[in-house]
């Protein structure tokens, strides 16, 4: 019985291709972006052009301006601004919730070495955040770094959801 010999060239032998692999741009993978770079969107706009320059929490203190960064007021969207530390939970959900929408299957992050990479970034994001908040967020000038700053305490869940969202992307780990 003669065998015949496989073709070696990767454009030709099916089986050196990822049978898992899908499109790139699935409307899914399109709607993770979207939540993903709304997210920070949103906390940036809040943290640059709506936040007082005290910090959440006091209506009486002047905004910052966007051009000058001196404190004045900002024509900026007042609902923005009345939410206050919500729209920390709204920045922050909608990326962690594009996030798990990124961990299926028929996105790039949901198969393949997406998966890890995924898993391990959030891990690796969520224990970041936690151990920049104790080291420079609880110290004489923690006042100086953005976001950490008006969250305080907070930042632990920030950094546990991070973990958090890395288990969803640790289900799909084959």
């Amino acid at each position: 019985m003669k065998f015949s010999r496989p073709s070696l060239k990767r454009s030709d032998n099916a089986a050196f291709k990822d049978p898992s692999s899908g499109p790139v741009f699935s409307v899914r993978f399109l709607v993770s972006l979207v939540l993903i770079l709304g997210g920070i969107a949103w906390m940036a706009y809040y943290y640059i052009g709506v936040r007082p320059v005290a910090g959440f929490g006091d209506d009486n203190k002047p905004n910052v301006d966007p051009d000058s960064f001196e404190p004045g007021v900002v024509t900026g969207l007042n609902f923005v601004g009345d939410l206050q530390e919500w729209n920390y939970l709204i920045g922050f959900g909608a990326i962690m919730l594009g996030l798990m929408i990124a961990a299926h299957p028929s996105t790039p992050l949901g198969r393949g070495r997406g998966v890890v990479v995924g898993m391990l970034g959030c891990f690796v994001l969520g224990l970041l955040w936690i151990c920049t908040y104790y080291v420079v967020g609880t110290g004489d000038h923690a006042q100086d770094l953005p976001i950490f700053n008006d969250l305080e305490q907070k930042n632990l869940f920030v950094g546990i959801g991070f973990m958090a969202v890395g288990f969803t992307f640790a289900t799909k780990w084959e």
